[in-house]
């Protein structure tokens, strides 16, 4: 049987977690890069098959730790962000793989293209909080996507045909989130 968290309605404590991205740049290096401000739930219910969790990033928080580059990122040649200013992922199942571990399913919207994404999740624990009769439960999770699959085109390529950015993005979560507290 696997270990899954109490019953409730989670909020994600956006100090505590990471919402972050890798994708290689000239072949050789890895960029990594966050979003600052995110918001989500999770919502848990008997098991998983009743539960779900949604997340909502803002575009114009993206760092990667350089403005010129993140600017770019920014633009219209990726994430178009004063068109779409978020990214949104809503999951649709949450099946059991093995003990704390689960595939999170569900929609991820990016440049308003919805495309069916799997999170490969670990259910981290849980314990008690500093604010009396609150429980904080965690989850760690990582996922592979296509940005040309939600119109992220840019194709700058070196003289000798490498790209300058992959086409490869992995998604990374680290997520601590709260319960409301008991009255």
């Amino acid at each position: 049987m696997s270990n899954f968290p109490p019953a409730g309605v989670y909020t994600v404590d956006p100090v505590h977690s990471t919402l972050t991205f890798v994708a290689r740049h000239l072949v050789v290096s890895k960029v990594r890069g966050r979003f600052a401000e995110f918001a989500g739930t999770l919502t848990i219910g008997d098991g998983p098959e009743s539960s779900s969790a949604t997340v909502t990033a803002q575009a114009a928080s993206i760092t990667t730790d350089n403005e010129m580059r993140d600017n770019h990122i920014k633009s219209n040649d990726f994430l178009a962000q004063e068109t779409y200013p978020t990214i949104t992922f809503t999951s649709t199942s949450i099946t059991p793989k093995g003990d704390n571990e689960y595939a999170l399913t569900g929609d991820l919207t990016i440049r308003d293209v919805t495309k069916s994404v799997t999170f490969d999740v670990e259910y981290t624990g849980e314990g008690p909080s500093f604010v009396p009769g609150q429980v904080v439960i965690g989850f760690e999770g990582k996922t592979e996507i296509d940005r040309r699959d939600f119109n992220v085109n840019f194709e700058g390529n070196l003289e000798n045909g490498a790209a300058v950015v992959s086409h490869k993005i992995v998604i990374e979560i680290e997520i601590e989130a709260a319960s409301t507290p008991a009255a």
